[in-house]
């Protein structure tokens, strides 16, 4: 789809919001102290901009969000939130998450996490999956530094969300804690589920010290609301760290029958480990894990299938389902309800 017809598909899909809540976007690399892993960071912001918007996180694959690229923010304190994207992802598959949370009024960060990319897939930093979680808390480091300038953050409203491996990365950082040899356990008594296989390729535990890495806290305690998108790896988790997670948790599922991640073990079991009292939990009957990606364009699925066969499952949703920009706002409207409690 060319660019144009994609905006126009954009704004028949977004309506008036894009012309009376415009959005700027910005892009940045945060620096470690030994440069061994920059971490690349895309921000969304409310604005005020009266510029021309442009697509971004447009390819030939997915249909991009309007925003003004480096508009100034809009002046006082904003809600922050941070993605985090699933494994083999990047910042741009929850764009249309990021887009809508900003017009209503949000700071949105999502970074790339190294090694775990759709362009970066570094055996030897996926192997370090403990520092997912770091990656957010250095995010939030950004976002509440001084002289920002993508505007001010209230450090008192910032929430986690995160789709698939990034789901488990927001666990961690909302307080849930990770077991390896529990996790082991599990996946010699369900080694076909997905999260088996991802963790075996990562191999954190080949890693010096990976295991204890992984058990440590990973907690961010500026979090104050996590949400996790069809979420992987969770069975790792314990349940007393569960039963104890600080911070009110909007737990979504895929409806969609899946034997490599079926919602009943993994994102329902997880929920029912939680607090009821702070706990959310919605299966949408008619998602898939994929449902929580940006919409493909017209061609896509082929264009996937000629790359890597059968990679044209990332354009397909639940039997029967609704268009995939409507999931997506029952999706929005299930976070902006959640966050504004």
């Amino acid at each position: 789809m060319k660019a144009p017809l994609a905006a126009l598909l954009l704004i028949s899909l977004t309506g008036p919001a894009l012309a009376n809540d415009p959005i700027g976007f910005q892009t940045t690399t945060i620096p470690d102290t030994h440069n061994i892993r920059p971490l690349e960071m895309a921000v969304w912001s409310p604005s005020t901009s009266t510029a021309q918007p442009k697509l971004i996180a447009d390819n030939l694959v997915f249909i991009g969000v309007l925003a003004v690229p480096d508009a100034a923010p809009t002046p006082g304190k904003h809600p922050v939130v941070v993605l985090s994207h699933g494994y083999g992802g990047n910042w741009g598959k929850q764009a249309w998450l990021a887009s809508a949370l900003a017009r209503q009024g949000y700071i949105v960060a999502a970074v790339n996490h190294p090694g775990t990319t759709s362009q970066d897939r570094s055996a030897q930093a996926a192997a370090q999956l403990w520092q997912r979680p770091k990656d957010l808390s250095r995010a939030i480091d950004a976002l509440l530094a001084q002289a920002t300038p993508f505007g001010e953050a209230d450090s008192g409203r910032i929430a986690v969300i995160g789709h698939s491996l990034g789901g488990w990365t927001v666990m961690e950082s909302a307080g849930a804690r990770f077991d390896p040899a529990l996790f082991a356990r599990d996946c010699n008594a369900h080694p076909t589920l997905v999260a088996c296989t991802a963790y075996r390729e990562m191999n954190p535990e080949g890693t010096p010290n990976g295991k204890a890495q992984l058990a440590a806290d990973l907690s961010d305690k500026r979090v104050t609301a996590v949400v996790s998108l069809d979420l992987g790896l969770s069975r790792g988790f314990t349940d007393a760290s569960l039963a104890a997670l600080p911070v009110p948790a909007l737990v979504i599922a895929a409806g969609e029958p899946s034997a490599d991640l079926p919602a009943q073990m993994e994102s329902a079991d997880m929920a029912k480990r939680l607090p009821k009292t702070s706990t959310q939990y919605v299966e949408i009957h008619d998602a898939n894990h994929f449902s929580f990606m940006s919409q493909c364009k017209p061609g896509a699925a082929a264009l996937l299938d000629a790359d890597v066969p059968g990679d044209s499952i990332i354009c397909q949703d639940g039997k029967g389902a609704r268009p995939r920009p409507v999931i997506q706002q029952q999706v929005i409207t299930l976070i902006s309800e959640f966050l504004a409690r």
